[in-house]
Parts: structure tokens; C-alpha cells; sequence
């Protein structure tokens, strides 16, 4: 049974960094591509970074250049890195575990975690 506990959120001020942690359990976390996901209120989930298994990775427009996804497949656990943060990335963020080695499909969930840009 695949378990994702995300944590890490909270408020910052704009222009400000945190860094989101997921620790995955359950499967063989080093083959499965995985991905961060956010969800603002009255909007649709959106992809916002993703890894491969061979740690190639992908992000949305308008998190490149500040947003950084990592792996370390030791300790199984997935990091976003979020620097320069804008009020607009205001959202609850979302670990996600593929199916697949490459691509986001089929994906388990954590439950997600708050975070607040606001000054």
C-alpha cells in the first residue's frame, strides 16, 4: 500500500522559500516517476513539477527558474524546492506517486499540505 505524507508548507511572505518534503512508503520508490501537483481554491489540480525515475525532469511555465524538484531514492523521499514565491502559488501542494517510470498517470496521492503567500 502506497503511503505519501507531504510536509513543509506553511505562510511566507512574498519572495520568500520554503521547501515541501513527501516521504514515500510502500513501493519501490526509486522506478516510479513522481510529481508535485497544486490546487488553488476554485481552480483544477495542475501538474506543477515532475521527475523520473532516471531523475529527468519537467516543469510548468510559470514555476521555471524558481522551483526546483529532487529525489533522493535512499532515503525515499521527493523535495520541492520554492524560492522567489509569488501570491499566486497560493495553494494546497500534492505529492504524487506514477504508475509508470516516465510520465504522471494513474497516480497515488498524498493528502497535501497548505501554503500561503501572503504578507
Amino acid at each position: 500500500q502506497v503511503q505519501l505524507v507531504e510536509s513543509g508548507g506553511g505562510l511566507v511572505q512574498p519572495g520568500g522559500s520554503l521547501r515541501l518534503s513527501c516521504a514515500a512508503s510502500g513501493s519501490i520508490f526509486s522506478i516510479y516517476a513522481m510529481g508535485w501537483y497544486r490546487q488553488a481554491p476554485g481552480k483544477q489540480r495542475e501538474l506543477v513539477a515532475g521527475i523520473t525515475s532516471r531523475g529527468i525532469t519537467n516543469y510548468a511555465d510559470s514555476v521555471k527558474g524558481r522551483f526546483t524538484i529532487s529525489r533522493d531514492n535512499v532515503k525515499n523521499t521527493l523535495y520541492l524546492q520554492m524560492n522567489s514565491l509569488k501570491p499566486e502559488d497560493t495553494a494546497v501542494y500534492y505529492c504524487a506517486q506514477s504508475i509508470d517510470s516516465r510520465q504522471m498517470v494513474n497516480n497515488y496521492w498524498g493528502q497535501g499540505t497548505q501554503v500561503t503567500v501572503s504578507s
